[in-house]
Formats: structure tokens, sequence, C-alpha cells
């Protein structure tokens, strides 16, 4: 969940282009619009320089369509190339979207990237890699369901293919790749190409079609050194490679387990995840079924209940059950390749957003990649509403005001089902928002299918950050925030406090401070401020933050009216130290000194003894 976001970043340097830059991103359904400042009014977020967008967003990992000339991107971005392995897909697209041309990454997203834009533009992909254009065939990037082996020479025999040596292909394993039989054949040819799922394959080329399942069941905590040695040894005795495997697969039970998705990370595929009443409808195929399995999880099996059900009535359980002290593993072989987005499900995510006050330039980048990634968004409508575009496509679970308990029920069940759910929350979501409602729920509840779901909480710039950048510098020294509302704490709790903030002289953020029915206790608290501080205390007053209407003015404590606040303000009442300056153009800076003053003041002293 902290990953930066990976969807595509579209550039967009004028009218015309952030307007083609909209039909891409509605064709694809990702990416966000990057328009410059002054060019570009309609776009996801603005940019003030070229050269500096185009760093940050290709350092991001991120893929990059250039709605401009390929020679902007290659004099930008050629001091940071590294490798085609590790460089991120570029494109050029021009302005009327007549062309899309990969400039990098081909083989690793930008043409398969370019295709798919070039037929809702009515376009032409321009590839250029030499393997698509003569040989129609991306050898080095096989499609979905196949992996070329690690060994294999693909330079070497791509060099025979271009220069018009044809192939001899021979299928051992696995359904015939359509994709490599266009290739021109011979049986005499002096290239081999094997398709074959044996660990001890040989040929110029082998590619491991992926129809192998591996189920795996472990202990609690298991190691993950343990549970590997046992998948290696595995896959050994069953001489698999471990190219060939689809994904790793478990009982529901184990979602949350952490050496199960280590497995699947180390073999660079998905863990799927069954209930084990989906499992027990495999016992009659098990090979090792087991009574003490049954009564500890529902099911007589997990490691072979788990490779069956992936592989399907049609595939075979290749090896049975194998043991390590905590866990266990089988493979199983199916006729076809296996999508593992058609089996089971994955581990759901939660992950628990701020967006900070509204605007798009206030969200940080984790909290865009978690909702980018997200399949459901579930907030007050409110929020969700201020998304924009980053909301497209994406399923909505829009709620009102005081239906918070609601909204992190659905989240945790949607999330529980294996979705990926962004909860999201304005300012922070853990200061006065919902991060701590998840948690409480978790707890209370002692749902173990919300306790599995895999939980983020992503930080977004608070209400009182906001305002204090705004007015300058009053958090600068020590402070606190305190909710007004009384609906979930007691007023006497408040009140307690209340006065602590007022003796410790704490420069005080009020959330919450009125509503339309609560109007006595912004009162309160300035009385009870006021017997601890001056009445020429500075006090911000923060409205409709990041929004349109935003105002922020500065009053005294003693002049602090309830009717000038409302429900979307924030209210920062400044310590006995906290000073307004007046500023040239009339306005006001508030800020909290810190005590760099008395410290000058000092090194001066000391100055003046050192040079006696």
């Amino acid at each position: 969940m902290s990953e930066l976001r990976k969807d595509p970043a579209i550039i967009a340097l004028s009218g015309p282009g952030a307007a083609l830059a909209r039909r891409i991103q509605a064709a694809m359904r990702e990416g966000e619009v990057l328009g410059l400042e002054g060019r570009v009014s309609d776009c996801d977020r603005s940019f003030s320089s070229v050269s500096a967008i185009l760093p940050d967003v290709f350092v991001a990992g991120r893929p990059i369509i250039g709605i401009c000339a390929a020679g902007i991107l290659i004099r930008t971005l050629a001091p940071l190339l590294v490798s085609k392995q590790s460089d991120p897909p570029v494109l050029a697209v021009a302005e009327d979207g007549s062309a899309i041309v990969p400039l990098l990454g081909g083989h690793h997203g930008a043409n398969a990237l370019a295709v798919r834009i070039a037929e809702p533009l009515g376009g032409i992909a321009a590839l250029t890699t030499a393997s698509d254009v003569t040989l129609r065939v991306p050898l080095d990037a096989p499609p979905a369901g196949w992996r070329l082996r690690d060994e294999s020479d693909y330079r070497r025999v791509a060099a025979k293919l271009l220069s018009g040596a044809p192939v001899r292909i021979v299928v051992e394993s696995g359904p015939a790749p359509d994709w490599l039989l266009q290739l021109p054949q011979a049986e005499d040819a002096p290239v081999t190409i094997l398709v074959s799922d044996r660990a001890d394959a040989e040929a110029d080329l082998v590619y491991a079609p992926q129809n192998i399942v591996l189920g795996l069941g472990c202990e609690r905590l298991a190691e993950e050194a343990e549970v590997w040695r046992l998948v290696e040894d595995s896959l050994a005795k069953a001489k698999i490679a471990k190219e060939a495997v689809a994904c790793v697969d478990s009982i529901a039970l184990k979602a949350a387990e952490p050496a199960i998705h280590a497995i699947g990370r180390r073999l660079g595929v998905p863990v799927r995840f069954f209930d084990a009443v989906r499992l027990e409808r495999e016992a009659p195929r098990l090979k090792n079924p087991s009574d003490l399995v049954y009564r500890e999880t529902g099911c007589h099996g997990v490691a072979e209940g788990a490779a069956l059900a992936g592989v399907g009535a049609d595939g075979e359980l290749l090896l049975p059950k194998q043991r390590s002290q905590r866990a266990t593993c089988a493979l199983a072989r199916a006729p076809d390749t296996v999508d593992p987005t058609r089996i089971g499900r994955a581990r759901g995510s939660l992950a628990i957003v701020g967006i900070g006050p509204g605007a798009a330039a206030a969200r940080t980048h984790e909290v865009e990649a978690a909702i980018s990634k997200a399949t459901d968004l579930v907030g007050y409508k409110l929020y969700l509403d201020l998304l924009g575009s980053l909301a497209a496509y994406k399923t909505r679970h829009g709620y009102e005001l005081g239906e918070e308990e609601m909204r992190v029920r659905i989240a945790l069940d949607l999330a529980a089902e294996g979705r990926d759910v962004a909860l999201v929350c304005s300012g922070d979501a853990g200061i006065y928002a919902m991060a701590t409602l998840v948690f409480e729920l978790i707890e209370r509840e002692g749902n173990p299918d919300w306790a599995r779901v895999e939980i983020a909480g992503l930080p977004g710039v608070s209400a009182m950050q906001t305002a204090a950048a705004r007015i300058g510098a009053p958090l600068g020294h020590d402070f606190c925030a305190i909710s007004l509302s009384d609906l979930l704490t007691p007023w006497e709790a408040i009140e307690q406090r209340l006065r602590a903030a007022a003796s410790g002289d704490f420069v005080v953020a009020f959330y919450n401070p009125v509503s339309q029915r609560r109007r006595t206790q912004l009162a309160a608290a300035k009385d009870i401020l006021l017997r601890q501080r001056p009445g020429e205390t500075p006090v911000v007053l923060a409205r409709n933050l990041g929004r349109d209407g935003e105002s922020v003015t500065v009053v005294t404590l003693r002049d602090l009216k309830v009717e000038d606040v409302d429900m979307l303000t924030l209210v920062i009442v400044g310590s006995s130290a906290t000073r307004a300056l007046a500023r040239p153009d009339g306005g006001v800076w508030v800020y909290t000194p810190r005590g760099y003053a008395k410290k000058m003041d000092e090194g001066k002293g000391a100055a003046k003894v050192g040079s006696g």
C-alpha cells in the first residue's frame, strides 16, 4: 500500500492535448492527466515545468504518455535512463492522436499500451521493436499464461529469426501457443522453441506454460525460509520449473499468513484463497485426507485441496502433499494455462486514506496510488465527489453524515470479499476521522474475516496543518487538538481537557467547534482559555479549506464570537506566546515562537565574552 501510484501519467501541454488526454484516460479507464499551468485548465493536476514533472513521474516508475514532440521526452529523460529492465514505458503521442510511438519499454508495456490506445483514437501504433514488427511476436515478453525461462538466450535466437531462419516448435505440455505458431516453421530448423513445464527442459528457447497451481498450508507465523525450502524441494521432486507456477493457493483462514504471501512474491505470481466449503468439495480427489485437518479447518486437506481447486475439475494432482515441520505443499496441473483472477479470491485490502482539505494538489502520492488501485471507494458522498476523475471507473459507496459506522462495516465487508477498498476521509484519516473506528470495530466484533484484511493507513494533510500553513506558523511550538463535539465524548471529559490545555499554555486547534444544534461549547471553551491567557491572544478562523469559498481570518480571543464560526470552520487559538504580525499587503501572519530569539541572544553573549 505504501508504493507510489504506478498508473500512467498523461502529460498535456496544450488545450487540444488535454482534450486528447481525457480521451486516452477514458479509453484506458485509468491514468492521471497532468497539465501545464497557464495552458491547460482541464487536468487532474497542474505542473509548472516540463523539466521537473517528467523526471518526477519517471523516477516514480510510472508509465509516461506524453502528448508532445518525441524530442521533448528524449531530451528530458535521457540523463535518467538506467536499463530496459527497470525504466518505465514512455510513449509519445501526436496531438491529433494519429501516431502513438513507444520510445522506451517496448516489451515491458509500452508496445501493448500503444496498441491499446491506438484503436479508440483511430491512430497508428508505431512499433519499432524488431520482433514485434518483423516477427509479430515479442519473444522476450510472452503474453499472460506463458513465461520465458530465465536461462533462455533470447537475443541469440531473435538474431537468427530476424535473419530469416525458421523455427521448430515443440509443445510438450500445456496448450499450443497461438502467438508462437505464427512464426515460420520447419522440422529441420536451426532454432528449437520448446513449450514445457519441466524443470530440466532444454532448447534454444523454453517457454513454460503457467498451468501449475501450488497449494500451501502452514502453521500460524511459520518461517518463510522453511516454507520456501519446502516449495523448492516439492518443485524439484515433481521436476517442475518455477516459471510454470501460475499462482499460490491456500485456505481463506490463512489469508493473512506472511509466509504464504512471501512465496507468491518469490515466484512472482498472485496468491489466491478458497473457503473451507469449496476445498471440502475436493475431498474425493485428495490423496491424503485428514480428519485432524477437518476438525481444525473445516476441510480434509488444505494443500492438496487448494491445488486441485485451482486447476479445476479437468486438472490433476501432480504431487501429493509434502510436509516440513510447520508447512504442507502440493502441486496440481491444469490442461490449459491458469488465469488466477478467475479462481478463488485475493486477500482483500483496505486503505484508510486522508485526502486533505479537498484540492487535488494537497493529496499525497501514496494516497492517490491507493485510490487508483482500489476497486471500491467508500466514504461520505461529498468526499468522493472531491476526488473528481480519480474516482472514475470505481464502484462508489457513498453515505451521508452520521452513517460512519455503516461506512466502515461496508468497507471491511468488501475487503473481506477480496476486493481492494479505499475508505476515503477528509484531512487525515487518523485525526477525528474513520481510522479509529476501523480498529474499534475489528476488536469489538471479533470478525476473523475482517482481521485478515490487509489494512494500511495513509496520512493526509489535516485541517489544522492547512490552516496553520495558510496563516503562518501558529503550530510552531507545542500544541494540541480538541474536538468540541459531545456526541461521542462527555462534555465533562472535554472540559477537563480544555482546562489542562489552558493550564499547559498549549496552542489549541478546535475541531467540530459548533453545529446547528451545538452552540454553547465554543463559548465555554473560550471562557476557560481566557482564565489562563490574554484577551489579545490571536485566534485563526479557517473556513472551507481547500475548497471554493475558502477564508482564513484572524480575531482575538476576547472578540471571538460563536456566530462567526460554522460546521466548516476550524478554530486555532494561540498560546500566550503566539503573535500576530502585520503584513505589508494589509493582511496578517500568525506564528508561535519556539525560542530561537533567546538562543540567538545567548549566542551573541557568548561571542562577546569570547572576544574579550
